[in-house]
């Protein structure tokens, strides 16, 4: 049987799609998000949020849509689905990944957590239990991340550099040994052609991106995205001028890093001082 066409070309995502529909009903009724809390009695910014698929709100207020719109039980019907989407990625995100994997080069800056393309297994499989996930779906996304590795992999791997701040390195795993490894991977990437790593230690003193995770992505076609993530959200930027101004930044924290060989032996002094399992 043929796979059926999506007829509206609108997202599959629940949360996402119950933005899109708050947002077109709006659009038909020709009023504004002003207007639009004045008649409801909420705050106007909360129906912004909601379109915009920052947050779904509570069943109380799809119910109330409902009736404001005329649509008895649409709106609460795909709050319930968007409430109970277990998956662990937005579409920003999915999205984030398709380009990911169609870069020419990457560059990235890390506040506090490795990125994926460096962590091993117990590594992420830490960081993602420290999020919330257990069970089959923490060995799904963990596995899931490995994957990504792959990315770096090969003789037509793409250019990959990552600046660490020292942060990264001084969050260590509960289990030392597993740290090492981390540790060792790491010093073992860094030796790769087409990875460069910095670390940018505490000494550099404050710095432009000291509290955002980016990512740049260089496309084929020459254009550049960037991701910018922190432990509630991310964002997809594509809008030139922001991607400019973001690189225009990830340059001067750059220069305010070691240089790849320094950032090898610093991140072998890191292991070094990782004290041994008094068994082996």
């Amino acid at each position: 049987m043929p796979q059926r066409r999506v007829v509206t070309g609108r997202s599959q995502e629940p949360r996402q799609r119950f933005a899109e529909e708050l947002r077109r009903l709006r659009s038909q009724k020709g009023i504004t998000l002003r207007q639009l809390g004045e008649r409801m009695g909420w705050d106007w910014s909360l129906f912004g949020k909601m379109e915009k698929g920052d947050t779904i709100g509570s069943p109380e207020v799809a119910e109330a849509l409902d009736d404001f719109y005329g649509t008895p039980g649409l709106l609460l019907a795909m709050w319930e689905l968007a409430a109970g989407d277990k998956s662990q990625f937005r579409e920003r995100y999915r999205r984030y990944m398709t380009l990911e994997a169609e870069a020419v080069s990457l560059w990235h800056f890390a506040v506090s957590v490795l990125p994926g393309l460096l962590q091993t297994p117990e590594y992420a499989r830490e960081v993602l239990s420290a999020g919330g996930l257990k069970g089959p779906e923490l060995d799904q996304q963990v596995e899931a991340r490995m994957g990504r590795r792959e990315l770096l992999e090969g003789d037509d791997a793409p250019p990959f550099r990552t600046i660490l701040s020292e942060a990264v390195l001084r969050t260590t795993l509960r289990d030392k040994a597993e740290w090492r490894v981390q540790l060792e991977h790491v010093a073992e990437m860094a030796e790769r052609p087409n990875v460069a790593v910095h670390v940018l230690p505490f000494s550099a003193g404050p710095f432009g991106l000291d509290s955002t995770d980016v990512w740049f992505l260089r496309l084929s076609e020459g254009r550049t995205v960037a991701y910018t993530e922190n432990a509630h959200r991310g964002d997809l930027i594509e809008q030139n001028a922001a991607v400019e101004k973001l690189q225009r930044v990830y340059d001067v924290v750059r220069d305010l890093a070691l240089p790849p060989a320094e950032s090898r032996k610093f991140v072998l002094r890191m292991l070094e001082e990782v004290p041994c399992d008094p068994l082996t």
